[in-house]
């Protein structure tokens, strides 16, 4: 006789195994719940954290090629407000030769002025005018005025032609005069020669090259260029 067959037989309970499994698949169903509930706010928060870290980035560009920290929203609230700014941004230069030519002739006696002017012009912006970033999940949006050349520097003033009249002199005004009209006439030659265009383009590819967002970033410019 098998000494052990006196003792109870263990059942196995299937009301108890049942009910655990219920107990589980409760608390996965829980978990999953809680999960999906908090998800739209711990996305938030992690696009609004990526939002500011581009907008940190952007910062850090306009410092780096500006000197100026630009007023930078994020999903149209206020991140970081412009601090004062250098007054202008000169991105590219260019030599310009202009001449011009006075010729007057007054009871047949005829005077001749006609001068040579080099001069070098800078393009660039005026960040005094507002320059505001805008950083939304789909595109960046950077708002300045458009380039406008900034300033002539004067090379060198060559005299070409200078011949009196018998009585129709040059006078100290017909001289101050041409001289006043040659930065004229160079300011507009290089509005015309198409560096205002090519300075937002440089401006574009130099923040292109230091903000990595992963999103477009476009540049819009608020204003007319500048009647040179």
């Amino acid at each position: 006789m098998n000494p052990d067959s006196s003792k109870p037989r263990r059942r196995f309970s299937w009301p108890l195994a049942l009910t655990l499994v219920a107990l589980i698949l409760a608390a996965l169903v829980a978990l999953i719940f809680l999960r999906l509930e908090s998800w739209p706010a711990r996305t938030a928060k992690q696009s609004t954290a990526e939002l500011e870290r581009v907008g940190r980035e952007v910062r850090d560009a306009f410092v780096e090629v500006a000197h100026l920290q630009p007023r930078i929203t994020i999903n149209n609230r206020v991140y970081l407000e412009k601090t004062k700014a250098t007054a202008e941004l000169a991105i590219l230069s260019r030599q310009i030769e202009v001449e011009h030519e006075l010729l007057h002739t007054w009871v047949g006696s005829t005077k001749r002025v006609k001068l040579h002017g080099t001069f070098v012009a800078k393009a660039g912006f005026d960040l005094q005018h507002d320059v505001a970033v805008d950083v939304q999940p789909n595109e960046i949006v950077i708002q300045l005025p458009h380039a406008s050349i900034l300033g002539l520097e004067q090379k060198q003033i060559e005299v070409l032609a200078f011949e009196n009249g018998f009585w129709n002199r040059i006078s100290a005004a017909d001289l101050e005069n041409e001289l006043a009209t040659l930065p004229e006439l160079a300011r507009q030659k290089a509005a015309e020669s198409g560096i205002l265009a090519e300075a937002e383009t440089a401006l574009q590819k130099q923040l292109d090259e230091r903000i990595h967002a992963g999103t477009p970033l476009h540049l819009v410019f608020q204003n007319a260029p500048a009647k040179e």
